[in-house]
């Protein structure tokens, strides 16, 4: 014998018995994240400061900027100037305690120094690779990170020639900068090697990271392809 059955019959709308929501908690993760509104604290650009320093023997030339986004602002720039008269050791342990001053004032978040020098004879090489190292020694007491580029990247990213004189960069950093007055040769140098990291340096270390991995694939052929004119 076959069971008949009827055809579901739909009441209308206004007869239905009202449904309450589920509660909130019910909802799951995907509902309380849609209602998060964002704070103007995460909604805010990273402020990156950095402090450029230019060792010498008896100038070293200094320069803070920071950076927010893509915008590069002046904070400080200035020489500190070693005693002439004085001996090696008295000369190295003021750059030291001005550096140390100096970090401590401004708080900079990373710190960036030219990779190589030149000097003019051995005896000046020497003398201006112990300043280097007291200038390197006083950025890992402090613990920043530190960051070194050759001087003909910075100068061509500043200039737009690797070969730039003291005057072209000074002239540049100044311009770049909107200086009421011309930085000093060693600070300005200091400010090119902070400006170079705050517009290039993310960008060149990317590439840096990058490259390893790029000839371990250079049997499969290259991701990408940088062209040079």
């Amino acid at each position: 014998m076959r069971t008949l059955t009827s055809p579901t019959r739909r009441w209308p709308r206004s007869h239905r018995a009202p449904v309450s929501p589920r509660p909130a908690e019910n909802r799951g993760p995907r509902a309380a994240e849609a209602k998060t509104v964002p704070t103007t604290e995460a909604s805010a650009e990273a402020r990156v400061r950095i402090l450029g320093i230019d060792p010498g023997s008896t100038v070293t030339g200094f320069g803070v900027l920071e950076r927010a986004g893509a915008r590069v602002q002046h904070v400080a720039h200035g020489t500190v100037r070693q005693a002439r008269n004085a001996s090696l050791a008295e000369r190295l342990a003021t750059l030291q305690a001005a550096l140390a001053g100096l970090i401590a004032t401004h708080r900079p978040d990373v710190a960036v120094v030219e990779r190589v020098f030149v000097a003019a004879s051995p005896r000046a090489a020497l003398v201006l690779g112990h300043a280097r190292g007291v200038a390197l020694a006083a950025i890992g007491s402090a613990g920043l990170p530190l960051h070194e580029y050759a001087p003909s990247q910075i100068k061509r990213a500043v200039t737009g020639s690797g070969s730039a004189d003291k005057r072209q960069v000074q002239a540049m950093v100044q311009h770049l900068l909107a200086l009421a007055t011309p930085p000093p040769f060693d600070a300005a140098d200091a400010l090119a090697a902070a400006l170079y990291h705050g517009h290039a340096g993310p960008l060149a270390a990317l590439f840096a990271r990058r490259a390893p991995r790029a000839r371990g694939r250079a049997n499969r052929g290259p991701r990408f392809v940088v062209r040079r004119k």
